[in-house]
């Protein structure tokens, strides 16, 4: 009985983590894993910073807003609405078409990481 009190009672309490990391010579860090995680932070996602009157600064994720194509996003958010509500429409790909996409692809390199040339934005 006494460990189910206190675990109602931790439970309740809001928690606080505290990390740190070090700075290089450079004034560069990295971000400790905890910290990517709580955020959602990928590789090239941007962080925005929020510094306070006391000297508190706040890290959030920025909001991807300014690059984010609305009809992209509506139209993804309409597949995956479309997908929750009529899951039996979804249908694995046959072999044939397997096959003609590695024809097509094959030796094909792709940096997912890379930027846009000026051609392909």
């Amino acid at each position: 009985m006494g460990n189910q009190v206190n675990f109602e009672l931790e439970c309740t309490m809001p928690a606080t983590m505290e990390v740190e990391s070090t700075l290089t010579e450079r004034y560069q860090t990295t971000v400790p894993e905890t910290v990517r995680r709580a955020l959602r932070l990928g590789k090239r996602d941007k962080i925005h910073y929020s510094i306070r009157p006391g000297g508190e600064v706040v890290l959030t994720r920025a909001s991807n807003t300014d690059t984010a194509d609305p009809a992209l996003g509506a139209f993804l958010g309409f597949l995956a609405q479309d997908m929750t509500q009529h899951p039996e429409r979804l249908q694995a790909i046959d072999s044939e078409l397997l096959q003609r996409i590695q024809a097509l692809t094959t030796g094909v390199e792709l940096d997912m990481d890379a930027a846009l040339s000026a051609d392909d934005e």
